[in-house]
């Protein structure tokens, strides 16, 4: 069963979604839809439901003004998934998603809002480590190499017009985004802190992954998984495993059936 309620915020819904024990609200990267996560689905512990977000400008929210800076973004963020949070959540974001979900940890903190049970950012650096070479600033042919290169899409849907301009539109808006989130230094959070990263990536590579240690206050773990940039979704087995392995322990394979 798969539902967005009545939360624009939220994309779509996997997983144990009419009574969780445990939400986990997932931040995808860059350029990624409601569908980043369809493929956890069959790999969910019972009482899990993955709540993805969908940001302004992007999937159904097309037609909404993409929010101009970091600040914006993690201040519409937090009070739209206010909602969600009346069950015990984890946050997790990959690549872009990591860094928002950091900034949104930190936010939730300073404002009040109930902590994460855990903190989980995937095959990003973090805030306090530079960004590398702008890639929002390449053209359409660079771009598209890059995307290719990385795996984010097959290259025979970018030969599609109007699909590839929306495409270059949206993840060039999040690269942006994603280059504009630099801390001074490290900002720490005070809840469990995990750090997922891919053996082969080469965007945020195992050295990376492992700055975001500076990053926690308490608990923190590193686990690197196979593959590339990718990872959770070309090995979705391996990453939901690495994810259960952090969950509160309210959730248990042996108190509920199998996941809806």
């Amino acid at each position: 069963m798969t539902t967005s309620r009545d939360n624009p915020w939220i994309g779509s819904r996997i997983g144990a979604v009419d009574r969780p024990r445990t939400r986990v609200i997932c931040l995808p990267q860059s350029g990624a839809g409601p569908a980043a996560f369809t493929a956890w689905r069959p790999h969910l512990p019972p009482g899990v439901e993955i709540a993805t977000v969908t940001l302004p400008g992007r999937g159904p929210r097309t037609a909404e003004p993409l929010p101009p800076d970091p600040d914006t973004v993690t201040r519409l963020l937090l009070d739209g998934l206010r909602p969600e949070l009346d069950v015990p959540y984890v946050l997790f974001g990959h690549s872009l998603g990591a860094l928002l979900a950091h900034a949104v940890t930190v936010r939730a903190a300073r404002e009040g809002v109930p902590a994460p049970a855990a903190l989980v950012v995937s095959g990003s650096r973090a805030p306090h480590t530079p960004p590398g070479a702008s890639v929002a600033e390449y053209d359409d042919q660079g771009l598209a190499a890059w995307l290719t290169r990385i795996g984010g899409l097959p290259p025979e849907l970018l030969r599609h017009g109007a699909y590839a301009a929306y495409v270059f539109r949206t993840v060039r808006a999040d690269l942006a985004l994603a280059e504009r989130i630099v801390t001074a230094g490290p900002v720490r959070v005070g809840c469990p802190l995990h750090a997922f990263g891919g053996v082969d990536d080469t965007l945020a590579p195992p050295a990376l992954i492992e700055e975001w240690r500076a990053c926690a206050a308490g608990e923190h773990t590193t686990t690197l998984l196979p593959g590339g940039h990718g990872f959770p979704q070309s090995e979705p087995a391996a990453t939901v495993a690495a994810l259960a392995g952090v969950l509160p322990v309210s959730v248990h394979p042996s108190q509920e059936g199998p996941p809806r």
